[in-house]
């Protein structure tokens, strides 16, 4: 029986959403229209999309012991996430994300860690049976470091396919790059990574080489309407962006990693995979919010089907 188990470890916000039409510099006071609160974090974002596409998902993070915590586990199991592994914190808040959304779509966002940031190796020790028996680890890095680190390097030794998602942007150590399946950086953070600037598709292309030659097997350059670059086996390949009207990118990039989780652990090749979650992410960049804008496995079908016909 084919193993579709996708266990995901990362973080969890309240995200407070305001529409405006162009985001304040220092100093400047906007107006705006609407305000929102929309369940979001990477980590939830990311587990919300993979249940949501048809992936078993397993999500371990930290939350206050607060009204947002609980919220968050029953909006989870709503979801049909397995939410055994949610940790409650007793002094720290859950987190707290302030976004700004353009009239172009594009974000500004700060966030507020709260309990994100205190879930360490013992809050991932009761889950490790179930990270051993999975198909996918899928990690973001609004955890602290130590505690990617850990689950990764534990379930790379198990022999478990690791998806990291380098965001929000950070060094990474030769030692953790060579636990990884698959590296999903957006330009700034293959900047980072590489050490040199990702500008375009050749500069990123270079940033590829010089980040798979520090470990990673094999590396995913989301590179917004330029589409996703693919490296892989010390070859390129690029999937397109799909044309659409944007009206916010927050949490396109989850989605974009959620979907990819769940297409590989269905057996689908890398590059069919990353078509499957640019498709996803097309769709979430059509809708306001972060969990509000993930699909369902019966969008992405239709939406498929629809571009086939066409």
């Amino acid at each position: 029986m084919e193993n579709r188990k996708i266990v995901v470890v990362g973080s969890s916000n309240m995200d407070m959403v305001v529409k405006t039409e162009h985001i304040p510099a220092p100093g400047e006071t906007v107006l705006s229209g609407s305000f929102f609160m929309n369940p979001g974090g990477k980590g939830a974002n990311q587990a919300v999309a993979v249940a949501r596409l048809g992936g078993e998902a397993v999500f371990i993070s930290k939350m206050g012991n607060d009204v947002f915590g609980k919220q968050f586990s029953q909006l989870f199991s709503e979801e049909g996430i397995d939410t055994r592994y949610l940790v409650s914190d007793e002094d720290l808040p859950s987190g707290v994300a302030l976004i700004t959304v353009d009239e172009a779509g594009e974000n500004s966002i700060v966030v507020a860690s709260g309990a994100n940031a205190s879930l360490d190796g013992n809050d991932i020790d009761g889950a490790l049976e179930q990270i051993a028996g999975a198909a996918i680890l899928l990690v973001q890095l609004e955890i602290p470091m130590k505690t990617v680190d850990y689950v990764v390097r534990y379930a790379a030794g198990k022999g478990v396919k690791v998806i990291l998602n380098p965001a929000p942007a950070n060094t990474l150590s030769q030692q953790l790059l060579e636990c990884v399946y698959i590296l999903t950086p957006n330009k700034k953070e293959a900047s980072m990574i590489a050490g040199i600037d990702v500008t375009d598709m050749e500069s990123a292309k270079e940033a590829a080489r010089i980040i798979c030659s520090k470990g990673a097997r094999n590396v995913v350059v989301t590179m917004g309407s330029l589409g996703a670059l693919i490296y892989a086996d010390e070859k390129f390949s690029v999937v397109p962006a799909r044309q659409v009207q944007t009206v916010d990118t927050t949490a396109a990039g989850d989605v974009f990693n959620g979907a990819l989780a769940v297409a590989v652990s269905e057996g689908k090749s890398l590059e069919e995979a990353v078509d499957v979650a640019c498709e996803a992410a097309a769709i979430s960049v059509t809708r306001l919010g972060a969990q509000s804008s993930i699909p369902y496995r019966n969008e992405l079908i239709a939406r498929q089907l629809n571009s086939t016909e066409m």
